[in-house]
């Protein structure tokens, strides 16, 4: 895989599996702009990346669509092109439909659905001239039920369900869209999402028995998914929803 040349746009960069995915790009050669909300923590991975061309660090809320659209057109500007959208930025939060209040459920589809939904909507026209690729980071949940999560399971299965039709919408102009569905893996999410310190390590401790492979993943893990599915390795693949889970996807309780 080789992306000297090509322009990739990443949201949710500055942590998790956003981080490792930039990394990975750049490894591969790519020439990066990366999104996100903490510009340190942005500045930390670029640091971390070893690429030519320097890093255009944008920060912005995506849940506004005035920074959604400031964050597409700078890579624009900057650029001159786009070649890959990684849309990565996501949130998890807990709750039942006994509890979970549609402030709750409006928050997680804005940040997990809606704002995939517009940054997609707005790259497309640059895609088509690169005839690039778009990959989503979904879950898991997006594939299979869990109870406590409603909210987010429905944000995630909306976003496999959005990759499917934009791939079927796009695949004339030759522009790919897939999406990864990772398992439990050791990101900073769970803990932004509510659990402490002695929660989160029983969570993973679980992953044992919840994980096929025993283990939880880790985000290199899915970056690697990630950059094959917008290679040219992957040219004949679109609407292809990939789970990085450990075969957790698999698993049914006996």
């Amino acid at each position: 895989m080789n992306f000297t040349g090509k322009v990739v746009l990443i949201t949710g960069a500055s942590s998790g599996i956003g981080a490792a995915t930039a990394k990975q790009f750049a490894c591969l050669g790519a020439t990066l702009a990366l999104a996100g909300r903490n510009l340190d923590n942005l500045k930390k991975v670029a640091s971390d990346c070893t690429t030519k061309a320097i890093p255009l660090l944008i920060t912005g809320e995506l849940t506004c669509e005035k920074d959604t659209k400031a964050i597409l057109e700078k890579t624009i500007e900057h650029f001159g092109k786009l070649d890959v959208l990684v849309n990565n930025a996501g949130i998890i939060e807990t709750g039942s439909i006994e509890n979970t209040s549609l402030e709750q459920f409006d928050r997680l589809m804005n940040i997990n659905v809606r704002s995939i939904y517009h940054m997609s909507m707005l790259a497309v026209p640059h895609l088509i001239k690169t005839k690039g690729n778009i990959v989503n980071v979904s879950s898991v949940n997006g594939i299979r039920a869990f109870p406590g999560v409603l909210a987010y399971c429905v944000s995630k299965a909306a976003v496999d369900q959005f990759t499917r039709c934009a791939a079927l919408d796009l695949a004339p102009k030759q522009v790919r869209v897939n999406v990864v569905n990772p398992g439990v893996t050791i990101t900073n999410l769970h803990k932004r999402g509510g659990m402490n310190e002695e929660q989160y390590t029983a969570f993973l401790e679980r992953c044992k028995d919840t994980h096929a492979m025993g283990r939880p993943g880790q985000p290199e893990e899915v970056a690697k998914t990630i950059t094959f599915l917008a290679s040219d390795e992957a040219s004949f693949i679109t609407g292809a929803s990939v789970p990085v889970d450990g075969g957790r996807h698999a698993m049914c309780p006996r």
